[in-house]
């Protein structure tokens, strides 16, 4: 192998390994039945890269998407009743959200972009919903690694 054969394959292999990685869309929807239970996201756990982009679908009627206060290390997000959104997240942490007429119901997701730094932060504030959105989101914070 020739020395000019080589050094074009090191600038090659160096070239590829720069380029981003193309960032990803997820779909969550918003649903008053899903396979674990009534008033549900699904799925109510993603793990995502930053830059990634998650379409909250209103699949049912009488649902949003909204972040619980105290969950986000970025952005707040909050939909309108019946309202798809689409949310880039670009900042590592968890970012907790809830449909806010079904919170108490259980109706509560959550995101990790990348690694789970405010985990503490998250925990504390889920500690705070009311009903089963307690318990489902204490459950979907134990994913969170």
């Amino acid at each position: 192998m020739t020395f000019a054969y080589r050094a074009a394959l090191a600038v090659a292999a160096v070239a590829v390994a720069s380029v981003p990685a193309a960032a990803k869309d997820y779909q969550v929807k918003m649903l008053n039945q899903g396979s674990t239970g009534l008033m549900v996201f699904e799925p109510a756990f993603l793990k995502v890269a930053p830059g990634d982009t998650v379409k909250f679908l209103a699949t049912q009627k009488g649902h949003n998407a909204q972040t619980v206060d105290g969950m986000t290390p970025g952005p707040a997000f909050k939909g309108k009743i019946n309202e798809e959104i689409s949310v880039k997240f670009t900042k590592e942490g968890l970012y907790g959200y809830k449909c806010l007429p079904h919170a108490g119901m259980g109706m509560v997701g959550l995101v990790q972009v990348g690694k789970a730094g405010n985990k503490g932060a998250a925990t504390a504030a889920a500690a705070k919903l009311p009903g089963l959105g307690k318990k489902r989101m204490t459950a979907l914070l134990a994913q969170a690694k």
